[in-house]
């Protein structure tokens, strides 16, 4: 009986190392950028060194000097497009000779469209003390593989929302002088899944899935600096560990494997990575302004997921830091328009020889338009297209089930992710009292 039970809880934790990994999102890794309408249309180049709420997210110090009340709403919509293809991903089942997975060799846009809504509200206290509160969700996505599709031991269903909750204070210390400190209250819930193979090649497939949800806080803290035509503004965002309280459900195993089955309550801790944000804008005149930005993430913070009881081990992850760089230019053609536009490039920190298909992450360039439209003094539309291409790339990660028991069965990932590419649509509003 105790050898029954060491097997089952090895069992189980083996197949969470199948399952437990975010998919790709809007930019590198599993992060959405796209918190502001206005900064979509100029690929997202001057937001640490711009003004308002709209600017929060990347800048508790934005708003510094506000004199009233402003408020940011906004939405995006994102439309991914992309191919994970089989190549020859092989499976080894215990005794027998290695064969290919089976199932479609095809997936095709297995990550889903999304509409990404943001917000932010800030008020003057006095002409030199602003305080200000963002809404955001920067980890948001859903990824669906089919049941038959050739990753599903790697990926079924994964889900992650995460929404921030920023409260903040800016103050203005000297004239130009702009600095700002925030907290960064985040709400994270997950649900991913995958499927488990069955000791011999005719029986169905069984499934893992974990789900949970937790609360958890980090901070952000800016400043901004002014001199005539130009504007220069860094901030900091640290990373966020999150702890997911919830279950794994394991079901569908047969023969020796049906021990397996149930559900163990449990918890999953991983860290988002932190953000060091540098930027400029330079009016070249009064209605050209050009902006530059450039954005380290500590995408190594996410190293491992953890689980605590009864599994108490951790699931390597090794990403490494990255890079993202933008450029753009605001046009002011008349008093009431504001023409934008803007190209960045965004560097994955996915390895490349630990691509899997839940996170088939690669570099990319993003191509942006956009345009302001000031209907009247207090109120202005903002409207930004983005255009992303993905480069191709290997999925490779080999993974395994019932690690460490006479059941171990590696799945040697071979695959490829191509024509990937996304578009998206944001649309905004801000309004000042």
């Amino acid at each position: 009986m105790t050898s029954v039970r060491k097997f089952s809880r090895a069992a189980k934790i083996s197949a969470l190392l199948l399952g437990l990994i975010p998919a790709q999102a809007m930019a590198s890794g599993f992060y959405i950028v796209e918190q502001s309408p206005k900064a979509t249309g100029r690929a997202y180049s001057g937001e640490v060194a711009d003004t308002g709420p709209e600017s929060l997210w990347w800048n508790p110090a934005a708003i510094a000097g506000q004199k009233g009340l402003a408020i940011h709403a906004g939405a995006s919509a994102i439309l991914p497009s992309a191919k994970m293809t089989n190549v020859n991903t092989i499976i080894v089942r215990p005794a027998q000779s290695p064969a290919g997975v089976g199932g479609d060799q095809i997936s095709s846009n297995p990550i889903e469209n999304g509409v990404v809504p943001t917000g932010a509200i800030s008020y003057g206290l006095t002409d030199k003390v602003a305080l200000g509160l963002a809404i955001t969700a920067p980890y948001n996505f859903t990824t669906d593989y089919a049941t038959t599709s050739w990753a599903r031991y790697s990926a079924l269903r994964t889900s992650l929302l995460t929404i921030d909750i920023q409260p903040g204070i800016a103050i203005e210390v000297l004239p130009g002088l702009r600095v700002g400190a925030a907290a960064n209250i985040e709400y994270a819930k997950a649900e991913l899944g995958n499927a488990l193979p069955n000791l011999s090649p005719l029986l169905a497939d069984g499934s893992q899935k974990l789900s949970g949800n937790g609360w958890d806080m980090g901070w952000s803290a800016g400043f901004q600096l002014q001199r005539g035509p130009v504007s220069i503004g860094a901030s900091y965002k640290s990373s966020v560990k999150h702890t997911l309280n919830g279950s794994v459900t394991v079901a569908g195993l047969l023969g020796p494997l049906a021990a397996n089955n149930g559900t163990v309550n449990t918890s999953a801790s991983f860290s988002t990575p932190w953000q060091a944000i540098f930027g400029i804008r330079y009016a070249v005149t009064p209605a050209i302004t050009l902006n530059a930005q450039a954005t380290a993430s500590g995408w190594s913070k996410f190293d491992a997921i953890r689980l605590a009881a009864p599994y108490n081990t951790a699931i390597p992850e090794n990403y490494r830091d990255s890079w993202s760089y933008a450029v753009g230019v605001d046009v002011a053609v008349s008093p009431r328009w504001t023409l934008r536009s803007g190209v960045a490039r965004d560097l994955t920190p996915v390895r490349s020889t630990e691509r899997d298909a839940r996170v088939p992450d690669t570099n990319r360039w993003v191509f942006a338009m956009g345009a302001t439209h000031q209907m009247s003094k207090r109120f202005a539309v903002d409207v930004g297209v983005n255009y992303l291409s993905l480069d191709s790339g290997a999925i490779n990660r080999t993974t395994a089930a019932y690690v460490g028991t006479a059941a171990q069965t590696p799945i040697l990932m071979n695959g490829t992710v191509n024509s990937a590419h996304v578009f998206i649509f944001a649309l905004g509003g801000r309004f000042t009292i």
